[in-house]
């Protein structure tokens, strides 16, 4: 599980097939087998060293930004959630549904595209991680296509101050918000039925 308060950025320092090289800002504690979330996608360390290394399946390679990392890319990091933490972001698993697309920025206020199939899960005022990111919703369509406002200091400790207009981006949809949604519909459409 993790927060979303990215912890710093990390950089890709080798790509050999399906397995991906980084240094961490911090490796203190960690293990092989711990939980790591690279961009918002959870992942496995397997190997910890200068480097970290992990293995990444072809489902995650497809569904998120990873498959287009470079050595020297940086990327946001943040390590899995201790028993007493702070949990100053909301709960997320890693699970990244898909990515979106960044529209446009002006300032603080970014406005994303996602697929329209998830556009029923993104409410003004809920929870979205983008990049792993844990960020507010502001306006939305319904549609798919969402703002978000930027706070400074989130954009010094990230990777998204460095992204551009078209740039990729993970998301993850807040979990209670999507649970909510589909009991509401699977409850119409037994009244339908």
């Amino acid at each position: 599980m993790f927060t979303g308060i990215v912890q710093g950025r990390g950089r890709v320092v080798s790509i050999e097939g399906a397995t991906l090289g980084i240094e961490l800002p911090s490796i203190e504690g960690l293990q092989i087998g711990g939980s790591v979330a690279i961009d918002g996608v959870c992942l496995t360390a397997t190997s910890v060293s200068d480097a970290v290394t992990f293995d990444i399946i072809p489902e995650t390679l497809q569904r998120t930004t990873l498959g287009g990392l470079e050595i020297g890319d940086e990327v946001n990091v943040e390590r899995s959630l201790k028993f007493g933490d702070e949990l100053g972001g909301h709960i997320l698993s890693g699970h990244v549904m898909d990515t979106a697309v960044i529209e446009s920025m002006d300032n603080d206020d970014y406005a994303i595209r996602c697929d329209s199939s998830l556009g029923e899960f993104i409410q003004e005022k809920g929870f979205i991680a983008v990049d792993g990111i844990s960020l507010t919703i502001g306006k939305t369509d319904g549609d798919g296509a969402f703002k978000v406002h930027i706070i400074p200091e989130t954009l010094r400790l990230t990777t998204l101050g460095s992204k551009g207009i078209n740039s990729n981006v993970n998301i993850e949809i807040d979990a209670m918000t999507q649970a909510v949604v589909e009991t509401v519909k699977r409850a119409m459409a037994d009244q339908e039925a």
